[in-house]
């Protein structure tokens, strides 16, 4: 499998998994983009995943389809965080997954980006399956 075509092609969420102050992972999914070999995501400063990352940027990852056949790629990755205020990446996620079909949800998401997070994960290690040619038919 193509990791680099099957990142950017992807339109499933990325689940990123991050450590609570429990000691347990907290797994929550994001829209992503995979630009120069990091996954880029945006969440707004309010949100349990931000304070996670905050916290502890070592994290997780996972982005895998599921239908059959099934495939994906999971990791391993340092987050860092860096203001969004001007909707930059917000933008790009909004367009990649929304496109033009929602409106009304595009203008609220883009009414909060004074207070949004890009977050830029570093992948340290990763591995990926593709398990097409033993499902040919499924």
């Amino acid at each position: 499998m193509d990791t680099t075509e099957f990142l950017n092609n992807s339109l499933v969420p990325i689940r990123l998994a991050a450590i609570d102050k429990d000691g347990f992972p907290v797994i929550c999914s994001l829209w992503f983009i995979y630009q120069e070999g990091e996954l880029l995501c945006a969440s707004h400063a309010s949100a349990k995943i931000i304070r996670l990352l905050k916290a502890n940027p070592n994290c997780a990852f996972e982005v895998s389809v599921n239908s059959v056949p099934y495939k994906g790629v999971r990791g391993k990755a340092i987050a860092s965080l860096k203001s969004d205020s001007e909707g930059v990446v917000l933008s790009s996620l909004i367009a990649r997954y929304l496109g033009d079909s929602q409106p009304g949800l595009s203008q609220w998401l883009l009414s909060r980006r004074a207070d949004e997070y890009a977050i830029h994960l570093k992948i340290t290690s990763q591995s990926d399956w593709d398990f097409s040619a033993r499902m040919q038919g499924s």
